[in-house]
């Protein structure tokens, strides 16, 4: 076990980005949906095809609001709710397979790999449970909760799986896939609400402290941090060398993460941002509590499109093909354009989406705060 390391306020490390180069791991498949934003990236892009109209196939009732967001492998769902359980749901039917149950709500989504779920409560611990039968595997205990969801890497000699996670007690911690123990973690100055981040031996994410951290993932020791001028309620996208995140105080961001520079700045109007972009080939897409959803250039944030709701949009949107689809307070989820962001298809569901959607092939499932899980597909 390595020792836990606090470098807030110490001189910036001189490893570069890449330099300690993990595997990085796949990232969605057309039949899967591993994690949350998709990929370990935190991109929110899946390779599945979605029709320009979607059905409501079916809903499943859990014991309180979901504001979890689901994972989809081998024909499964997997969410966490406010009911303090984990759900395993057929993806054919949404019928009950197994649940887990915690000691407090489960806002974290779970993440799925090699059979294991693993997810994060918000009584403090991060969970691996069997995806066949919801058997704990083990619990790791951190020292308050869990909201934001678990990503993952290799260990630096490719041997075993390592899973990351942020809390409320102010550090990032990195344990062991297998077993549940503490690898290293580390501290920083205030909570991490979101999913950390995972590229070029790295993981980045932000927080509270309104700092945007760059710690390698081999031995938990900062790369970098640098000022986000707010703080950070959502989850970076991290891909080219760059990470997109908004915050607080209204305005979405792209950092250079090699020169430790802001590139480029968006505001359009004076609400936060929680949602986590999606990241295209040519486009930022992102919602705000301006209850609308943003496209921007990738290059430098110039706008191209906004597309307007009827209440904030937290869910974060996934880009399927040449199409978005995205939930928003007003209790709509949406399919829009890529190209211009003109509406294609919207469906009333009554109730604030805060929950992500997962996307597979020819199915969208997303959960409400109405306590229900939806699953939309092909007509």
């Amino acid at each position: 076990m390595l020792s836990r390391r606090h470098f807030l306020g110490g001189t910036l490390a001189t490893l570069a980005l890449g330099s300690l180069r993990a595997e990085i791991p796949t990232g969605p498949s057309k039949s899967a949906w591993p994690m949350f934003r998709g990929s370990p990236e935190l991109t929110g892009l899946s390779p599945a095809s979605l029709p320009a109209e979607l059905k409501l196939l079916w809903t499943a009732k859990t014991g309180g609001p979901v504001k979890s967001s689901p994972a989809i492998v081998d024909g499964k769902v997997f969410i966490g709710s406010d009911d303090k359980k984990l759900h395993a749901l057929s993806l054919a039917d949404g019928k009950s397979l197994w649940e887990f149950a915690t000691e407090d709500a489960i806002e974290s989504s779970p993440l799925v790999l090699d059979g294991k779920v693993y997810v994060g409560s918000n009584d403090t611990g991060l969970y691996a449970v069997d995806a066949k039968d919801g058997k704990k595997l083990w619990k790791y205990a951190t020292e308050d909760k869990i909201p934001g969801a678990p990503n993952w890497t290799k260990s630096v000699d490719g041997k075993e799986n390592w899973i990351l996670t942020g809390s409320y007690d102010t550090r990032l911690h990195c344990v062991s896939a297998a077993t549940g123990k503490k690898v290293w973690d580390y501290e920083t100055g205030n909570y991490i609400n979101g999913c950390p981040a995972v590229s070029d031996g790295a993981t980045v994410f932000g927080g509270c402290d309104a700092l945007l951290h760059v710690i390698s993932v081999a031995d938990g020791t900062k790369v970098k941090e640098m000022d986000a001028e707010a703080y950070i309620a959502g989850s970076a996208a991290v891909t080219g060398g760059r990470a997109y995140v908004g915050h607080y105080e209204n305005v979405f961001l792209c950092f250079d993460l090699t020169n430790q520079k802001i590139l480029w700045r968006y505001k359009d109007r004076a609400f936060p941002y929680f949602a986590s972009p999606a990241i295209t080939k040519d486009f930022v897409v992102f919602g705000g509590r301006d209850k609308r959803l943003h496209c921007v250039k990738k290059d430098d944030g110039v706008g191209v499109w906004t597309f307007g709701t009827r209440g904030k949009v937290d869910s974060s949107p996934v880009v399927a093909g040449d199409k978005i689809v995205f939930g928003s307070d007003d209790g709509r989820l949406y399919l829009v354009s890529l190209k211009d962001g003109s509406e294609l298809w919207n469906y009333e569901i009554g109730q604030p989406l805060g929950s992500s959607p997962a996307v597979v092939e020819n199915r969208v499932v997303i959960g409400c705060d109405d306590g229900n899980v939806y699953c939309f597909g092909k007509k």
